[in-house]
């Protein structure tokens, strides 16, 4: 390993990678002074403000793969022991001004159309043509200006912008294409300059060759997350390095169980792709999770939990992904995936069914008899406590044991209590 220092190497940095997706990848570990993107190489060079915060980050991604939109990346003290001015002009971004924009959204909460996209890049100029499609990087879009200055401009007033609060992050880059192809004018394309294309015939994809309509899942740069939940460490058992996203879960009670009361159970772990109910075998099924990382703390925290009278068996799957077809459940664009927002504080509360549920995005007016009846048919309820947390009302419901409690969170989770949709996890307190 080269002498320790505050200038760290980032390698296999992909064109889908921004500078952005470092920033937050590093900033867990200390403030960032300088970043260098050397995308002719795929590399990175990233300074912090000292040593030990380069050395903390070094340390914790000796265990952890660090992994941005799916791909992973190697990191290494540089040789530089401070980055330079003559060095950022030297190494700085070689992007090429072009009329067509590549653009990724993170942290897509809500659907985005063509329309949507549309009114946030037009009034930089006269937009010619729209595509979207999903890739391995995220949710995409090329957009086609019809001079190259609006697309700098669009670029220079929108990068790192949201498009709706909080949400809808926009990393825009200059695309090498000269001319976009558009087939249909539907939701997913347009040609703003041929009004009379048709839309697009179901069940076929309008751009096979911009990208793979609903293969890829727009991946969560999770490594940082990660970071702030665990301290720097991670739970004992969690190794960190499994890449594999797709677990088998078998000797399920195949008369109670359903897609939607997988999705609540194994949501408290990353956020779910998809899911199958295997048909010639009832009592099994494959859950397709976000990423490596969290589909080990599903097979970790649920191995041997009890549902519905079952042990269940929870191991990674020989199969990579689920297919999408008619015999499974997509869960990619759902906003009950509780890893959208908030990653760390969901990574925090991870840990094998207890006896007691929380309970929030309770009605302000509700009571306990309300919390009481709404989860009282699946089992015996010990205790139950309503208050109030940043002005919001919360519950906890202690049951007898933890097969109860995992019933109520898996058929109660997303459901409407006095017209609010409430948000069920377990709880780690012992007693109320």
């Amino acid at each position: 390993m080269a002498e320790s220092s505050k200038v760290i190497h980032v390698r296999n940095v992909g064109h889908e990678i921004s500078e952005n997706d470092l920033l937050q990848l590093f900033q867990p570990f200390g403030v960032i002074t300088k970043l260098v993107m050397l995308r002719a190489k795929n590399q990175a060079l990233l300074q912090m403000q000292d040593v030990s915060s380069a050395i903390s980050a070094l340390q914790f991604f000796t265990n952890v793969q660090p992994t941005i939109r799916g791909r992973n990346v190697y990191v290494q003290f540089s040789s530089h022991q401070e980055l330079t001015t003559i060095e950022q002009n030297i190494h700085g971004r070689e992007d090429e001004p072009n009329r067509i924009l590549l653009v990724t959204i993170h942290h897509m909460l809500y659907p985005i159309t063509v329309d949507v996209l549309h009114q946030v890049f037009s009034p930089y100029g006269f937009v010619e043509k729209l595509v979207t499609f999903q890739k391995s990087a995220g949710f995409q879009a090329l957009i086609q200006y019809q001079v190259q200055q609006c697309a700098a401009s669009a670029r220079t007033a929108l990068q790192g912008r949201n498009i709706y609060d909080g949400c809808c992050q926009l990393d825009i880059q200059f695309s090498n294409l000269e001319e976009l192809q558009v087939n249909y004018n539907n939701d997913r394309s347009r040609d703003y300059t041929n009004p009379n294309l048709p839309a697009e015939q179901k069940g076929r994809s309008s751009h096979p060759g911009y990208g793979d309509v609903g293969v890829a899942y727009p991946q969560m740069a999770n490594t940082s997350a990660i970071a702030a939940a665990f301290g720097g460490g991670l739970p004992p058992g969690i190794t960190g390095t499994n890449d594999r996203c797709t677990v088998l879960v078998s000797n399920l009670n195949a008369d109670s169980i359903d897609e939607d009361k997988l999705f609540n159970l194994f949501s408290l772990y990353g956020n779910i792709v998809r899911i199958k109910l295997l048909r010639n075998k009832p009592d099994h099924a494959l859950v397709q999770m976000g990423d490596g990382f969290q589909a080990e703390l599903a097979v970790h925290f649920l191995k041997g939990a009890v549902l519905f009278g079952k042990r269940l068996e929870v191991n990674f799957s020989k199969h990579p992904n689920i297919t999408p077809g008619t015999d499974s459940h997509d869960y990619v664009n759902s906003n009950l995936n509780r890893f959208n927002r908030n990653a760390a504080k969901n990574y925090r509360y991870c840990c094998s069914p207890t006896k007691m549920i929380h309970l929030s995005t309770l009605p302000q007016d509700v009571t306990e008899e309300e919390v009481m009846n709404h989860v009282q048919e699946h089992g015996a309820i010990v205790n139950t406590k309503v208050f109030e947390m940043n002005g919001k009302k919360q519950a906890l419901v202690q049951f007898e044991n933890e097969e109860e409690a995992a019933e109520a969170l898996v058929c109660k989770h997303a459901t409407s209590l006095g017209g609010s949709i409430i948000r069920i996890s377990f709880s780690q307190l012992q007693t109320i």
